[in-house]
């Protein structure tokens, strides 16, 4: 028993001694450098508990820019967002790539694209998502458009035991969380059951989407620990998750479904070009887009409507200026296909700034670069970092997002926040200085999401139809919503706690009602 508790004091005294004599020193014109206690961990925790509160502590303490061990990398924070286009051109000697590509095939059990085994496939894959923006776009508003009315009107069918226009209780986000997965997934992916698209929903229907939606979400539970490289064999039922997942989109299977997307018709072709891919890493591919389409989009709806639901001004003003865009449809909604383009959604000003401002609050991405070489980041004249080979520099846009040198009462939703004189504003300023990236939730420079023109107008289109199908109600003697800060770095934080509202199917707006929201 003594030579047992000898020998593994020992080893520990080793792996103590190895720690301290192989840990990183700061060098000479290296940001202050934070490592931790624990060896490879570093301060992981603490940052993974509360990231904001955590990197504004360290910039109180050190300054705009330090570097932080997390998790077995070395993590340079440029906090000051007058210094972020520094940091965004550089784009030769910090690369975003690199990370995303390990990250992503790690995640969803896929080669890296980027391994050399698939030449060409990284450069095709990004022309693709031009199919996400330009004219593309209409195709996939209108898709989306459809599907939303559809999803909602099928939903107050499969109503039992009341009216439709009774009452119903339920929670917030699993709402937003049915409605948006499902009518995501049909725009983006088509139909995998041939049951009539017009009538209610069969069982088998029912069944796919549940299941698929419901694995979805214990995938997401881990998503976290994936990114941060926990083995997924640690993970419980996890990989087995995801190899279902993964089969939901095998190519034999996806060959059935009716009226796929462009973009997915096409990501599908570019797949097959490459016969070093085999069926379950094409599949793994699917399942991936179909994360990244929705993932961040249903908090982020959840947070629009609840910010619109518990602000009665904003919820006036909104609800006024979707009711002067769709005009007479308004009447007929609720039986008839509402038909929202484009330029009508563009014109929707406050809907747009209401978003943008549950974005701001909301949201908790890291802008990361992963660094080539050695050299010295020229951050102002007189103002540069040196950096390692390796290390990461990261932006962090919700400090920026919570500068009350920035935003006035930062904690504080202001639905018309982004409108100026009946027009967006796009100028903000800390101090006496123009802030270019004064708002990030999608991302910087050339690594910004190139969904995101999509994702805000699923946003509007998802506000419009149930603000205009529904009354919509929180219920009373509950809590605040708070943010889940264990997700930070991530994206969209979804809420911390259950939020219940009430509603109904409208018995449509009566004239009074419209002619309230005009005046």
């Amino acid at each position: 028993m003594l030579g047992s508790l000898l020998t593994a004091f020992l080893g520990f005294a080793s792996l103590a001694f190895l720690h301290l004599l192989l840990r990183r020193r700061r060098r000479e014109g290296e940001p202050p450098l934070i490592k931790g206690w624990i060896p490879f961990l570093g301060k992981a925790l603490e940052f993974r508990k509360d990231s904001y509160q955590f990197l504004q502590r360290l910039q109180e303490k050190h300054g705009d820019v330090f570097t932080v061990l997390i998790a077995g990398k070395y993590m340079t924070f440029v906090m000051n967002p007058l210094l972020y286009p520094a940091v965004i051109k550089q784009g030769k000697q910090l690369d975003f790539h690199e990370f995303s590509d390990a990250a992503a095939s790690t995640t969803f059990g896929y080669p890296a694209v980027r391994s050399g085994r698939f030449p060409g496939m990284s450069e095709r894959i990004q022309k693709l998502f031009l199919l996400l923006q330009g004219p593309a776009l209409n195709s996939l508003t209108h898709r989306m458009m459809g599907n939303l009315q559809r999803v909602v009107r099928q939903h107050f069918l499969s109503w039992g035991g009341g009216p439709e226009c009774d009452w119903r209780r339920d929670g917030l986000y699993e709402f937003c969380e049915r409605v948006m997965f499902e009518a995501t997934f049909l725009t983006l992916y088509g139909h995998p059951s041939r049951a009539n698209t017009e009538t209610k929903k069969t069982s088998e229907e029912i069944c796919w989407i549940d299941t698929l939606r419901e694995n979805f979400k214990k995938f997401d539970a881990k998503f976290p620990l994936l990114i941060a490289r926990v083995p997924i064999g640690l993970l419980g039922k996890t990989k087995s998750i995801r190899e279902e997942l993964i089969r939901f989109f095998h190519p034999c299977r996806m060959a059935e479904w009716s009226s796929p997307s462009e973009f997915v018709q096409m990501r599908t072709e570019l797949f097959h070009q490459y016969d070093t891919l085999k069926d379950l890493d094409r599949a793994a591919h699917h399942f991936a887009m179909l994360w990244a389409s929705v993932g961040n989009t249903i908090p982020a709806c959840f947070w629009c409507v609840y910010h619109l639901l518990s602000d009665p001004q904003a919820l006036v003003a909104v609800k006024k200026e979707i009711v002067d865009v769709v005009g007479e449809q308004e009447t007929s909604i609720c039986n008839d296909d509402v038909t929202l383009t484009r330029e009508q959604l563009d014109r929707m000003i406050y809907l747009e700034s209401a978003i943008n401002e549950s974005l701001r609050l909301s949201s908790a991405s890291m802008n990361i670069r992963v660094v080539q070489e050695d050299f010295c980041l020229q951050l102002e004249p007189q103002c540069s970092v040196c950096v390692r080979k390796g290390d990461i520099v990261v932006l962090h846009p919700q400090s920026t997002h919570l500068d009350p040198d920035i935003y006035s009462n930062p904690q504080q939703y202001q639905f018309d926040r982004f409108v100026k004189d009946g027009k967006e504003k796009t100028e903000f300023y800390k101090g006496d200085q123009k802030i270019r990236y004064y708002r990030m939730p999608f991302g910087s420079g050339a690594t910004m999401c190139p969904g995101r023109f999509f994702a805000i107008n699923e946003m509007k289109q998802f506000v419009c139809i149930i603000l205009l199908m529904c009354d919509l109600e929180l219920a009373g003697d509950q809590q605040e919503a708070t943010l889940d800060t264990s997700r930070a770095g991530l994206g969209i934080l979804p809420p911390a706690n259950h939020i219940a509202f009430r509603y109904r199917l409208k018995q449509h707006s009566t004239e009074q009602e419209a002619e309230a929201l005009l005046n």
